[in-house]
């Protein structure tokens, strides 16, 4: 651990009445207890919502006349 880091850390607990222990496995619990961020991918336009379970049927759809 970094000098001035330890240094702070021995503080911080000092001030909360807590022994620098205490406070490392405290700040370790939170950070591996927390749920994983989730990474969002890049969506392109157009985007259509559509309900859970429900499928997007194009089947017949004229697309050169949308292009057109």
């Amino acid at each position: 651990m970094p000098d001035a880091l330890f240094r702070k850390t021995k503080a911080v607990a000092a001030l909360r009445g807590s022994s620098m222990k205490d406070l490392i496995v405290r700040a370790v619990e939170r950070e591996v207890t927390q749920p994983m961020p989730v990474k969002r991918k890049r969506v392109k336009l157009p985007l259509i919502h559509l309900s859970p379970g429900k499928k997007l049927d194009l089947t017949g759809f004229d697309f050169d006349e949308l292009l057109g």
